[in-house]
């Protein structure tokens, strides 16, 4: 093999040498038609660039001096010629790289026709060259690799086509033979179908058997006439497909099992299992109970077509069959069935299977919470299939329980009594257990629920969810619209929880207040009659009775507390300036010549109105000069905040509003007219009016007195029937008390109750908002932080 490999690669090196010398060959072929003017050349193609074709000046006989004088050039076209002429030594060279399959595809003979022109005269010649052929292409074929089914069952001298290779090249140097792989199976055989084309095929010289070798692979090789030849290859693989030639065959000679009766359905037996050499369906195998077996053992076994598995299906009973014999069948699934019958022997094994069975024969469903202990509830007879030790039965109650069971004197009897009181409330009904065992080995059991269920008795008083109740309740509320509910609870049942609402009047004190109030006797829901007044009523209480609907009836009762809330119904009034015929008007007047700073007057008012209700703020709202008074906004003392000119007008309008904070904000308005005078007019008009205002002053004092001391005792009526409440728990209790050492005659605190945070809340003109009365633990502790700030002027 070595030296047939060199004596190959030196017919190669030979072949190379021989094709560079046949492009350096200029013309091969030369011939001149005087009458067509045609001349003729040969060249091989793929030579290089520059390569010589022939010398045209030379086989036209024109002097190649002339052919510049003469414009010789080639017409081709638009295109680029693929060669050209030296008008210098008249020779035609290529003028570009040529390939033959390229320009003529797979013609036998390829040429270019080229026309030459030469002028002053004008001469046209034709000239043909003619490309040769050279072996640069190998054979190739359509697929690298080409799948056959072939049935094992195929007869010898069967024949299969194969794709034929190509071959760019032409003549000698395309396909010129085909060669098979060795194999015991396929020969090759090619049928030559004229022009270069050669078609392979297979012949089947040998049967083919699956279960011997399932693929065969084989090489396909074309080879050119080429020197050396050129080839090429395809892969021809070969799939024998199955024939359903082989039954099926149980892998293991006898198949036995040991079952135990009574085993839940869908319990694996056994699997049986055998296997087909076949593929596909005559390989798949499937399994069925044989034509011999009995509609008994069909009813107890079922069998998994697929798996071969045997499992349960019916109840197994060793004392109805103790031994099954059953044919299993295993089959494929080819056209032609093949199929192998095989016997499986199962043994049932015998259990203690007869668990005690329970009756119960009389049983008192309802059973009364007062019932004395040793009631009987029910009675229970057991009985037992089996015999001996299987038989033998033992009862009891699987929980801790009050009922206990107690045999009787009869056999397998038992009652069921109570040995406690029972509690309604705590358990209304019990799931009694009962579980009977016998002594078979191993132990049987079976367990019976009995529900008892507890029957009421009225022993339980209705509960208030709340004792006292405490509300708080907004002032001008709707008429005979529920403002408030108490809710009662009953752990009876039925109508002994079914509950009554009445209202406790009496004649005393209280009896003011119940008798504009109502209570829905089904809801608890309380009505008022009519509209609430702060300013009038701040607080009041009352009580509620809950009675049940037993035999007796029991009942209790709840105190409700009713605080009263204030809201914003009351708009300011101005208690100074006020005129004559009772409008909030005022003249003032001052010296001209006063400094920055002077307090003009003081607007007062109050609000009966407590809270942020009653916090009143004063602004201007209208004034003449703004750089000239300054109002504080929480006092309303109004001041001069420079002094005045020449030109400063000589008297000044000022509206002062004067408003609540209240949600829904009320005002007033008050008018003050400042009159600048000359120094010596203002003393004259001062010793005239300082009586007048002396008994303003007194007046104004003695009304704000009777408010503050109004509002002083509302207040503190209020706190102290709070403080008798919680004294009523026997809780001790603190409070602090604040004085305002600044005061001077505005009504500027107030304190106000807010039921969302459950605190107090103290509001004032230099206090911040956060400054709050908070309830202790028990809500009668008062702890009122000190915050004061300092009074700001509105300009």
């Amino acid at each position: 093999m070595f030296h047939v490999y060199i004596m190959e690669q030196r017919r190669r090196q030979t072949w190379r040498a021989w094709t560079k010398w046949l492009a350096l060959i200029t013309v091969l072929f030369t011939f001149w038609s005087g009458a067509s003017g045609q001349f003729r050349y040969s060249i091989s193609e793929e030579v290089k660039k520059g390569t010589a074709v022939g010398n045209i000046a030379k086989d036209l006989g024109v002097d190649k001096t002339t052919l510049k004088e003469r414009g010789y050039r080639i017409v081709y076209g638009s295109t680029e010629p693929p060669f050209r002429v030296n008008q210098d030594d008249g020779i035609l060279y290529v003028n570009q790289k040529i390939d033959r399959e390229e320009m003529c595809e797979r013609s036998k003979v390829c040429v270019i026709d080229l026309k030459t022109v030469l002028e002053n005269p004008l001469e046209v010649h034709y000239v043909t060259v003619e490309i040769l052929d050279v072996n640069d292409h190998s054979p190739s074929f359509p697929e690298h690799e080409n799948k056959i089914d072939i049935s094992e069952s195929a007869l010898p001298g069967a024949k299969f086509q194969l794709q034929a290779a190509r071959d760019a090249d032409s003549g000698l140097l395309s396909v010129q033979q085909y060669k098979l792989s060795q194999n015991e199976h396929f020969r090759l055989e090619v049928k030559d179908r004229g022009e270069d084309r050669k078609t392979p095929g297979l012949i089947l010289q040998k049967a083919l058997d699956r279960e011997s070798l399932k693929t065969h692979t084989l090489l396909l090789t074309a080879t050119d006439g080429g020197k050396p030849p050129r080839s090429g290859n395809m892969t021809i693989i070969v799939d024998v497909s199955d024939v359903n030639d082989n039954p099926p065959v149980f892998i293991k000679e006898s198949y036995t099992a040991q079952l135990k009766e009574n085993s839940p359905l869908g319990t694996n037996v056994i699997q049986v299992n055998a296997t087909d050499l076949d593929e596909g369906l005559n390989g798949e195998v499937l399994y069925s109970f044989g034509k011999d077996v009995d509609a008994r053992a069909r009813a107890r076994f079922d069998l998994n077509s697929m798996t071969g598995v045997i499992s349960v299906a019916g109840a197994i009973d060793y004392e109805e069959c103790s031994i099954y014999e059953i044919d299993i069948q295993a089959s494929d699934k080819g056209a032609a069935t093949l199929a192998t019958d095989k016997s499986v022997i199962i043994n049932i094994v015998d259990l203690n299977d007869n668990a005690p069975e329970m009756e119960v024969t009389s049983f008192s469903r309802d059973l009364p919470e007062d019932s004395k202990p040793g009631t009987t509830v029910a009675l229970i007879s057991v009985k037992d299939s089996d015999s001996g030790l299987n038989g033998k039965v033992m009862c009891y109650i699987s929980q801790h329980l009050p009922v206990m069971l107690t045999p009787s004197l009869q056999n397998n009897m038992y009652s069921l009594v109570t040995k406690m009181l029972f509690d309604r409330e705590n358990e209304s009904q019990y799931d009694v257990a009962i579980v009977c065992k016998d002594a078979g080995e191993p132990s049987l059991s079976s367990e019976r629920n009995i529900k008892i269920v507890v029957s009421d008795v009225n022993d339980n008083r209705p509960m208030f969810t709340q004792n006292p109740y405490t509300f708080y309740i907004t002032e001008n509320n709707k008429p005979g619209a529920s403002i408030l509910s108490v809710t009662a609870r009953d752990e009876d049942d039925s109508s002994n929880a079914l509950i009554s609402y009445n209202m406790v009047r009496d004649r005393g004190v209280e009896q003011l207040f119940t008798s504009f109030l109502n209570v829905n006797s089904e809801t608890g829901d309380i009505s008022a009659l009519k509209s609430f007044d702060f300013e009038t009523l701040k607080t009041f209480q009352f009580q509620v009775v809950a009675t049940d609907s037993g035999t007796p009836s029991l009942s209790s009762n709840v105190t409700v507390h009713v605080f009263i809330l204030d809201q914003n119904d009351n708009a300011p009034v101005i208690l100074y300036p006020v005129s004559s015929n009772g409008s909030a008007e005022g003249v003032e007047e001052i010296p001209r010549n006063v400094n920055a700073g002077h307090l003009v007057t003081k607007v007062r008012a109050y609000d009966a109105d407590i809270g942020y209700n009653g916090w009143l703020l004063f602004s201007l709202q209208e004034v003449t000069d703004h750089s000239l008074f300054g109002l504080d906004r929480y006092t309303g003392r109004i001041r001069t905040l420079r002094s005045f000119t020449e030109t400063d007008e000589a008297e000044h309008k000022l509206i002062i509003l004067v408003k609540d904070n209240g949600n829904v904000s009320l005002s007033a308005t008050a008018t003050v007219v400042v009159k600048l005078v000359e120094p010596r007019e203002a003393f004259a008009a001062a010793d005239v009016k300082s009586a007048t205002k002396d008994d303003e002053d007194n007046n104004v004092t003695f009304y704000l007195m009777i408010t503050l001391g109004s509002v002083s005792t509302l207040f503190l009526i209020s706190i102290i029937v709070l403080i008798a409440m919680q004294c009523s728990k026997s809780t001790d209790y603190t409070s602090k008390y604040l004085q305002e050492t600044n005061y001077d005659g505005t009504l500027c605190h107030s304190i106000q109750y807010r039921s969302g945070d459950k605190r107090y809340m103290l509001v004032g003109p230099r206090m911040s908002i956060g400054s709050t009365i908070v309830p202790g633990s028990h809500a009668n502790t008062l702890v009122l932080p000190d915050r004061r700030g300092t009074s700001t002027e509105v300009r």
